[in-house]
């Protein structure tokens, strides 16, 4: 019985040390409540998707994913986007890396829409060479990284952190 006990630890151990950092950070800070789609599956079928941004505005503005709807995290409100959301599509949420655009996929899961968190936000969209657009949908390598510390997490990309970093 201890053998089978220790067995199966062990086997949780090597499991979880053989994640990346970034997969081990996303563990440790996301309930999992909102299901996932990973930057692959979004991409091979990205028509098939409502997508919103639902980080800050000044975020927002800097790069997003191409035909992303803003509707923002602190300012968060449901009545403003149910017309461009009244769709039998899913929709997929996404921010930095996860945390606030879980926040906002429990509400409408609520609302009872089919919705999916992508796996490690925007950041990890850019660091897997995906596209991000300006406001004009010019392909940009500018990206918001919210702050310092959470910019680790943005391999790729021109780091962003205030308005007055934008101009060229």
């Amino acid at each position: 019985m201890k053998t089978t006990f220790y067995i199966v630890l062990l086997c949780s151990f090597l499991s979880f040390s053989q994640k990346s950092s970034f997969d081990k950070m996303i563990d440790s800070t996301l309930k999992k409540t909102v299901p996932f789609i990973h930057t692959s599956v979004l991409a091979k079928n990205y028509a098939d998707y409502i997508i919103l941004d639902t980080r800050e505005l000044e975020e927002y503005n800097i790069s997003h994913l191409e035909n992303a709807k803003h509707i923002g995290y602190n300012e968060f409100n449901y009545r403003k986007i149910k017309k461009e959301i009244a769709t039998k599509k899913p929709i997929v949420v996404y921010c930095s890396i996860g945390y606030r655009s879980e926040k906002i996929g429990e509400k409408l899961l609520k609302k009872g829409y089919t919705v999916y968190n992508l796996y490690g936000g925007i950041f990890d969209w850019k660091n897997k060479d995906n596209t991000i657009v300006n406001n004009s949908g010019v392909a940009t390598n500018k990206l918001h990284c919210f702050n310092q510390e959470w910019s680790k997490w943005a391999i790729k990309g021109d780091k962003v952190y205030s308005k007055q970093q934008i101009e060229d």
